[in-house]
């Protein structure tokens, strides 16, 4: 049975959940290009009324609902492996896996209402505002080896102290580069030791205006941008989130490379190049380097599988190295009664124990959140590599609540400075002043 607390849910979330609307409501900023569902995973997206029948049927098992949001074909079918193995060893529970369109304007309103799924996905832009409404039991005490997790993810899940829910995989970002073109330009190929210098060098030697190709493409996003901002030392706040620092010269500085790769007509945004993201422009060979996650290998290997490339960690700035970290965790509602909690951590505890998490991430898709399994992954996915040693010096992608206003503001601000109607100093002016307001609310 569910408690008091919700009617507090309700008022608490209709302000908190300001974020609600990559995964699944088609507003986070982060990660890969937004997935639709496709028809065969809305096909079996389960209904209430069927999970219904299900537990009428089930007999005496525990009967869980495991609700996400729907992505490709491949990882819609291995998830739903996973979930099969799991009910064949486990006879006292029975889980439902719910893959659902509007995935944050459903979860939204079942938490408000009293009923929500006993497990779920919470993508770590968005934990802070759940963790605000009280609507998250915290996983301490719960799991089982959890120092195996990359301490970074763990960072990405742990609000004031406390450690709320395990990291089902995650997503980093590189650089890729396009082979033939370093070839036919007589430059070797991007490392690990390369520094932003390096980096625009090779783009000025790659930029080829008359043919409309450029050393690079990136996007005004602040998911991206904020990777060079750590690269020169930056911030976005400080520690504990009571002051923005955004405003600095740091900041100033990767902004100025940043926007002045465009201005210098040496990177181009995916909309000038006939793209709808990164990824799409340099598998057209439109620009001979990118910036995106480790999503970006199936889409390649689907869509231009004959391009010849190679991934590398990101240039280091004048801070040193830094990349992002995108993630999600299975999460489990507070004010479930004893028995339906202890099942959903158990369940929990297999996705993100070695063998569920195993099955999951030997699709290739996403990465493992457990460093021992870190060798075995990489026995299969040897190119790879550099997206899982960027686990090493990643930041989360995770603020305070409310921070959708600033991460708005700023996008606003880049694409502005893109266009050239704005300057790297008033971008980073409003979004100090947005970032004030929020942090005194």
């Amino acid at each position: 049975m569910l408690k008091k607390w919700f009617l507090f849910l309700i008022l608490a979330l209709a302000m908190s959940l300001a974020l609600v609307a990559c995964g699944g409501g088609g507003e986070e900023p982060t990660a890969e290009p937004e997935a639709s569902v496709p028809d065969e995973a809305a096909d079996d997206v389960v209904t209430e009324d069927e999970a219904a029948e299900d537990t009428e049927s089930a007999g005496e098992a525990v009967e869980l609902q495991l609700m996400g949001w729907a992505s490709s074909d491949a990882e819609n079918t291995r998830l739903q492996a996973v979930v099969d193995t799991f009910n064949e060893t486990h006879d006292n529970i029975n889980v439902t896996l719910n893959l659902v369109p509007d995935y944050d304007t459903k979860l939204q309103t079942s938490l408000a209402g009293g009923s929500p799924p006993d497990v779920f996905y919470v993508d770590s832009f968005k934990l802070p505002d759940l963790v605000a409404a009280n609507a998250i039991e915290p996983a301490e005490g719960h799991l089982e080896n959890a120092d195996d997790f990359y301490s970074s993810l763990q960072d990405a899940f742990t609000i004031d102290g406390t450690f709320y829910c395990p990291p089902k995989d995650f997503s980093t970002l590189g650089l890729q580069y396009n082979q033939d073109m370093f070839d036919a330009a007589g430059l070797d190929y991007p490392t690990a030791d390369w520094t932003w210098d390096d980096l625009r060098a090779a783009a000025e030697q790659l930029t080829d205006a008359d043919a409309g190709v450029y050393g690079m493409v990136i996007n005004p996003d602040f998911a991206r941008w904020i990777a060079f901002l750590y690269q020169a030392g930056g911030s976005v706040t400080n520690e504990d989130f009571s002051a923005m620092t955004i405003n600095s010269p740091e900041a100033q500085a990767a902004l100025e490379f940043y926007i002045g790769m465009v201005d210098d007509g040496l990177a181009n945004q995916p909309s000038e190049l006939d793209s709808g993201w990164n990824g799409e422009a340099f598998g057209k060979g439109r620009a001979a380097m990118s910036m995106e996650g480790n999503w970006i290998v199936p889409f390649l290997a689907d869509q231009f599988p004959d391009l010849n490339y190679g991934v590398t960690q990101l240039p280091a700035g004048p801070g040193g190295e830094a990349t992002m970290a995108f993630t999600v965790c299975y999460a489990v509602p507070a004010g479930i009664d004893a028995a339906q909690q202890e099942a959903a951590f158990e369940l929990v505890n297999y996705l993100t124990g070695p063998e569920g998490m195993k099955e999951w991430t030997d699709l290739g898709l996403a990465m493992p959140t457990r460093e021992s399994l870190r060798e075995g992954w990489l026995a299969q996915y040897p190119d790879l590599q550099p997206f899982l040693d960027g686990a090493d010096n990643a930041y989360p992608w995770q603020f305070r609540p409310g921070f959708q206003d600033v991460l708005d503001t700023i996008n606003d601000g880049l694409q502005q400075a893109f266009a050239g109607t704005a300057l790297p100093e008033d971008v980073l002016e409003n979004a100090q002043e947005v970032g004030e307001e929020v942090l005194s609310r």
